[in-house]
This record gives C-alpha cells, structure tokens and sequence, in this order.
C-alpha cells in the first residue's frame, strides 16, 4: 500500500470517527392506523349485497347517457388535466433524483487567448512572449458510492411522491365520475317530477272547472273556486322550479365537462335506478387499500419517512471517485497530438464538520414533516370512516322512507278505487274521484323524490368506498415498497 493510500484511509477513519459522535439514531416507522374504525356499520340496502365498486362503476345503471358523458369528461376535463401535470411533475423529479446518483459524466472543451502579466511569477521576458494561447478537451467521471443510502433514500422519496400524486389523480377522477352520476341523474329526477306536475295539472284544471259549474250554479260559494286556483298557482310554482332546477343541472354537467350548455349532448329522459347496496363485509380492513385519498395520504408517509433517512444520511460522509482524461495544449496546432494528453484520478471525501447545526435542523424539519403527515393520515383514515358511515346510514334510512312510503302510496290507490267505483255507481260526484288521484299524485311524488335520494346516496356511497380504486400493496410494509429500484407505471 502507498504512503497517499495509508493517508487517505487513516483520514477516512478519523473522519468517521466524528461522523459517528453526531449521528441521529435512524427513526422508527410510524405507527398508523391499520383498520378503518367502521366496527358496528353492517347495513345492507335491498335484497343484494354488491360489494366494493367496479372500477367502472356507473356501468351498474346500464345507461349509455351517462356513460357517453362520464367518458367524455375522463377525456378532457379541466380537473383531471391540472391532476395530469401534477402526476407528471412528480414522474420528471424521480428521473432527478435518479440522475443524481451514481456515475456522472461529462464533457468539456475550451480555448483560451492569455496574456502574462510582466510582474507576475513568471515574466514575460523569460518565456519569449506575452501572449499565447491554451486549448482543453477533456472527458471528466466521478463515481458517487452512496454508502449510507442518500441517493437511494432521494429516488424512493421521488417514487413515493409519483406514486401519491397517481393515488391523487385517481381521487379526482373519482370526484368528477361521481359528481357527473349525482347531476345526471338529479336531472332525470327534475324531469320525472315535471311528469308528475303535469298529470296533477290536468287532474287540477278539471276541479277548477267543477268547482267554477257549482258556483255558477249556486250550490258552493265563490271561496272553491279560490282555493283551487290557489292549488293551481301552486303546481305552476312547484313547475317552474323544476323547470329551473333542470336547466341549472345542465349548466353544472357542461362544467364539469369543460363545455358550454349549447355544446351538452341532448338528453333523454329516463326512469331512475332501482338502488340495491350494501358494505363489504371487509369494509373496516379494506377500505384503506379501496380509497384513493387514503393511499395517496400513505405513500405521502412513506416519502416524508425516506426523506428523514436522506436528511440523516447528510451526516455521514461522502466517498466519490473522479477521474479524468484529456488533451491539453499552449500551440492549439498540437492539441490533438499524443503528447497532449493528460489524466487524472482519486477519491475524495467530503464531511460537512462545521455544518452540524443547519444538518440537524433539517433532520429536525424532516422528523417534524414525518409526524405531519402520519397525522395527516391518521385523519384521513377516520374522515373516510365516517364518510362511509354517513351514507351507508343514509341511503338505509332513505330505503326504510321508501318502504313506509310505498305503503302509503298503496293506502291512496286504493281510496281512489273506491272512489272511482262509487263515482260510476251515483253515489257521489267525480270530485272524490279526481281529490283520489290528485292524492296519489302527490304521494307518487313524494316517492319519487326518495328514489332520487336514494340514487344520490348510493353514488355518494360509491365514492365514500373508493369507486374501484385498490391500492396495489402497502407502502409501508417492512422491505416493500419504496426502495430504489421502484418504478412509476
């Protein structure tokens, strides 16, 4: 072994040896919720259990409107193009970190015109001129060993961070799909209950008729037919609202498409839905790996926990090795020749000594970004606990109004059969009979509108269970993922 190699290694010890007396202790991972707190939400809604959403979902409805506007927006909208370049951003800062790791190299060449001064070192007069010229081609390596996992630490932090902002993207896609399904189909409730009115219309008219033949007659007075133009006014009102409510719904569709109204494909009108959903028998398991705002909150843990191993990497030293190979020359007419060249090659080691204090703080700060975000996490998962529970309480108390409500919608039918047999027998005039229907009318509206309940707590239930999104792995399982080799698909 040569003197500079004993040198450099008992240099290296030393080194080490300081290196050592500061070093933070590597942190623990943090201890996270493995379970969603659901114990005791079991509810079940109809006579089937569907268990966890398609990826696809809004297939289910098998209505080709809202899969044409659903595709539509997937393809182009606003939201979803602004979550696109964050993923991609996140993509080009795992290709940096990577690039910043390992053998580097690069290429210089330069031509320079100098003049001595003629009171420096070397006068001008012993050289025989003032003025020369020095050419420099080189090519230049350094090899950056990463003993303590820095870099590795840097690219896996990268990777996580991609693969939080795919988990996020995933999220807004989610919003947008369920928010497009709760529009369309509010629309065709808007449009049903327009239905309804004007059946309640015709049916209302033809009282205010006989309300006005029995005034005119004398047998009521002038106070029936007030009240039924009342009744009338009503309904007018109650149309012009849906009216409206429908219109409003289309404008919020083109937004959320990213198109004008007048650019909105035309819409049918179609029966709602028939609502049957239940929870997962796994839901308090398995909701962390179906939410995607749950796994993006997860993979931001695990890129906060290798970005304290790269902070406590900092403090170790750093062992490269360089070289250098070239041609150089003070007559650029012999810069190619043999006797140019020139090379060069050693290692080097760098430990920051005075610069303790700014390292600490900044493992500090990535100690205090690691229990944010574990928080953070901790948050999320009992948000989504809660989110889920809602609905899933909802649409089962929506589906229990259904039950009693139906039983009411068939308690009128019948009083309007019986009303409609003694009106055709002469027992008494079609005033009953047309009161009957008017009722039904109305319970048929008021069911309707549960079912449109229904329907917008069963996607809100759909996106509350992740919409089909899984998580593939956990991040923090003990030698999974996050380690240097991993890639973004």
């Amino acid at each position: 072994m040569t003197a500079s190699a004993s040198r450099f290694l008992i240099a290296a010890a030393v080194t080490l040896a300081l290196a050592a007396c500061s070093i933070p202790p590597k942190p623990d991972r943090p201890n996270l919720r493995d379970e969603a707190p659901l114990a005791g939400v079991a509810v079940t809604v109809g006579t089937g259990a569907s268990g966890w959403p398609d990826p696809q979902w809004w297939n289910r409805y098998d209505d080709a409107q809202l899969a044409g506007l659903i595709e539509q927006a997937l393809a182009g909208a606003p939201t979803l193009d602004e979550a696109h370049k964050r993923l991609g951003t996140a993509v080009a800062a795992v290709e940096v970190a990577r690039a910043q790791g390992g053998l580097s190299s690069q290429a210089n060449a330069q031509v320079q015109r100098l003049r001595l001064s003629e009171n420096g070192l070397i006068p001008p007069q012993f050289l025989g001129f003032t003025w020369y010229n020095q050419g420099d081609l080189s090519l230049q390596f350094q090899y950056d060993f990463d003993f303590w996992g820095k870099t590795r630490a840097a690219v896996a932090a990268a990777v996580d961070d991609a693969r939080a902002a795919e988990a996020e993207r995933s999220a807004a896609s989610l919003m947008l799909t369920t928010a497009i399904a709760d529009t369309y189909f509010a629309w065709q409730a808007d449009q049903a209950h327009l239905a309804l009115a004007n059946e309640s219309l015709g049916v209302l008219q033809r009282l205010r008729q006989l309300a006005d033949k029995r005034v005119a007659r004398g047998i009521d007075s002038p106070d029936s037919v007030h009240q039924a133009d009342q009744r009338l006014a009503q309904l007018r009102e109650t149309q012009a609202a849906y009216t409206g409510a429908a219109k409003i719904r289309l404008a919020a569709l083109a937004g959320l498409l990213g198109i004008a109204p007048a650019d909105l494909p035309r819409l049918e009108a179609r029966a709602l839905p028939i609502v049957d959903a239940a929870l997962p028998g796994s839901v308090g398991l398995d909701l962390i790996a179906r939410r995607p705002d749950i796994a993006a909150s997860r993979w931001r843990v695990e890129a906060a926990l290798r970005r304290v191993d790269e902070a406590r990497a900092e403090f170790f030293p750093d062992i490269s090795l360089g070289a250098m190979v070239g041609l150089q020359s003070l007559d650029l007419d012999k810069l190619l020749d043999a006797g140019s060249r020139t090379a060069a090659i050693g290692p080097a080691l760098h430990l920051p000594i005075f610069g303790r204090g700014q390292l600490k703080a900044a493992y500090r700060a990535s100690q205090a970004q690691l229990d944010a975000v574990a928080a953070q996490y901790d948050a999320t998962v009992v948000d989504a606990a809660r989110d889920v529970a809602t609905q899933a309480l909802t649409l089962a108390q929506v589906d229990a109004r259904r039950t009693e409500r139906n039983g009411q919608l068939a308690a009128t039918r019948a009083l309007e059969t019986t009303a409609g047999a003694r009106a055709r027998q002469g027992l008494v005039d079609d005033r009953t009979r047309l009161a009957a229907q008017a009722q039904v009318l109305e319970q048929r509206d008021a069911l309707l509108s549960l079912d449109a309940e229904a329907v917008s707590a069963q996607i809100a239930l759909t996106k509350a269970l992740g919409g089909g999104y899984q998580l593939a792995g956990d991040p923090l399982a003990a030698g999974g993922a996050g380690v240097a080799d991993s890639h973004i698909k």
